[in-house]
């Protein structure tokens, strides 16, 4: 196989494996009944006219076990973020004592673990989509290449079979990762 065929695999494998790990990001996003700070990443405020995630405005902890606590670095800011939090997806009614702002995560109730079982899988599903994505791709490159004359007919074949290789096996990670989250969010 030559080095540029190789090459290519390389970078499908490495642009899937950037899927893999958008979805990993996006499920620590998705609370499970735990305080996780992780929540807030998406939450923007508008800072001095920018929109700013919350952690790069204040300090983020977890006192307890189902609760976040977020210390604004300048006072000003708490109105802004507690607008932010209310008008996001987050589902929680924070409240502030003029110096600091407290998050109570309840217990999930059924209904929302199943909202949130849908939302994993729609997360996943557009990681299938990327990932199939990537595979699409990297045969366009190889069918180009091979009507360039850069390769040979048997070089194409093979490479089909570790392109579909690398896609199952991504896409098997995947459904894993799916089915750990279900499983983490509904056995709470």
């Amino acid at each position: 196989m030559s080095e540029l065929i190789k090459e290519k695999l390389d970078q499908c494998e490495q642009r899937m494996r950037k899927v893999i790990d958008r979805l990993t990001a996006e499920f620590s996003t998705i609370r499970a009944g735990r305080a996780n700070p992780a929540v807030l990443d998406k939450i923007v405020v508008d800072y001095y006219g920018s929109p700013t995630p919350i952690p790069q405005v204040a300090t983020v902890a977890v006192p307890e076990a189902r609760m976040l606590t977020i210390t604004p670095w300048e006072p000003s800011m708490i109105r802004e973020i507690n607008k932010a939090i209310l008008t996001s997806d987050l589902g929680i009614t924070p409240t502030d004592d003029g110096k600091s702002i407290r998050l109570v995560f309840p217990q999930l109730t059924e209904d929302r673990r199943k909202e949130l079982c849908k939302t994993i899988k729609k997360y996943g599903d557009e990681a299938k989509v990327g990932v199939r994505n990537e595979r699409r791709d990297v045969l366009e490159k190889f069918k180009t290449m091979k009507k360039n004359g850069e390769i040979t007919e048997d070089d194409q074949k093979n490479v089909e079979k570790k392109v579909q290789t690398l896609t199952d096996r991504y896409t098997e990670e995947i459904d894993k990762a799916v089915a750990a989250k279900e499983k983490e969010i509904m056995s709470l």
